[in-house]
């Protein structure tokens, strides 16, 4: 008895303190939780019931009301021409460029040129031979099961 209750105290404060540790890398930023192909993760920009991926969260990256889901604010994932687009910070402190969609940006994950948008770079989430982009590693967002995806930091300005 005394094991299923640890567990489920384990199960219950897990979420808790991966929220805060994760909340303290994006600093002075605003934290838009884990870039993550896992529905189930709780701070997952996939899990469509979580505060990160609700199509009606203002801090979710799917909203296309939200400061950083609008395709006409600076900040924002979807607007072409973003300069400001949220930073992608992975678990072992990486920083991945930004996830947005402008393609001219030279940190974008969109631009096939640049250093975070490369099908070749080390450091692209879009290489799928790279541990960043692997369907494989934890560190993965394309990883579907992946408990340590890297982390969205919004600008606040």
């Amino acid at each position: 008895m005394t094991t299923k209750t640890i567990l489920l105290a384990a199960a219950i404060a897990l979420p808790i303190v991966c929220s805060s540790a994760s909340a303290q890398v994006c600093g002075n930023g605003v934290f838009l939780g884990q870039l993550s192909a896992n529905p189930f993760l709780a701070d997952s920009t996939a899990n469509k019931f979580g505060s990160f991926g609700s199509p009606y969260s203002s801090t979710s990256i799917n909203n296309p009301y939200s400061a950083f889901g609008s395709p006409f604010s600076f900040t924002s994932v979807s607007n072409p021409y973003a300069t400001s687009a949220p930073k992608i910070i992975a678990a072992d402190g990486q920083y991945l460029g930004r996830l947005s969609a402008n393609p001219y940006d030279p940190d974008s994950v969109s631009n096939p040129y640049g250093r975070y948008g490369s099908p070749y770079s080390p450091t692209s989430i879009n290489n799928p031979y790279s541990q960043y982009g692997s369907r494989f590693s934890p560190l993965s967002p394309n990883n579907p099961y992946a408990t340590q995806a890297p982390v969205l930091c919004g600008d606040d300005d």
